[in-house]
């Protein structure tokens, strides 16, 4: 078994449900590993999750992802390793419009919308 790396992410997930939300984040989690914190059933119109956990490596988006029932507007939030291998993994089952992106020295953040 290979070492894994440690990586912290952080999602803030609007638009769409909270099934939506966890939708993506289950997306995450085969290269993630368990979500430390995960949306909840609630009503709100903005979700958050986090990962802070050794990053399995080699772990890849499943081949049949959750759907989503509405456009979802993700915000990943970490380092620029972290954010690179969540951008990939959603990109790779989801259809992704770039929205946006910042940089700073130990951190980056990236804005991506989700279509259905």
């Amino acid at each position: 078994m290979t070492s894994g790396t440690h990586l912290a992410l952080t999602l803030t997930l609007s638009g769409g449900t909270a099934a939506d939300a966890r939708a993506v984040v289950h997306t995450l989690e085969p290269v993630f590993g368990t979500a430390t914190d995960m949306p909840g059933d609630g009503s709100a119109t903005v979700h958050t999750a986090a990962f802070d956990n050794d990053l399995p490596t080699g772990g890849t988006a499943p081949a049949n992802p959750e759907p989503l029932s509405a456009p979802v507007t993700v915000t990943l939030q970490g380092s620029p390793e972290a954010v690179r291998r969540a951008d990939a993994t959603l990109t790779s089952v989801y259809t992704v419009r770039e929205q946006g992106m910042a940089s700073g020295d130990q951190e980056q953040e990236r804005q991506l919308l989700l279509v259905p």
